[in-house]
């Protein structure tokens, strides 16, 4: 990880500002979802991109019953053909 040198401080209800650079830097807007992750020891914070539940594609998605597939994992679906066992 880069560090950047800005250093903020958490205010009494735990929020943080980012700075306006980082914001411009990664396309974040006002009300833009941030995802959190925490690795190790460190807590990282992610614009949020929704993305196919099969194989994390950003392009091309679809929706089907509230969940988003892109078209490749679609196409993939649409030629699977049912496991028969006797």
């Amino acid at each position: 990880m880069k560090s950047t040198g800005i250093i903020r401080r958490m205010d009494e209800l735990g929020r943080v500002v980012i700075p306006i650079e980082i914001r411009n830097q990664f396309n974040i807007a006002e009300k833009d979802p941030i995802e959190i992750y925490v690795d190790g020891s460190s807590i990282v914070l992610k614009k949020f991109e929704p993305n196919c539940i099969f194989c994390g594609n950003t392009k091309n998605l679809l929706e089907y019953q509230g969940k988003l597939i892109c078209k490749d994992c679609s196409k993939k679906i649409g030629n699977l053909k049912e496991n028969t066992t006797k």
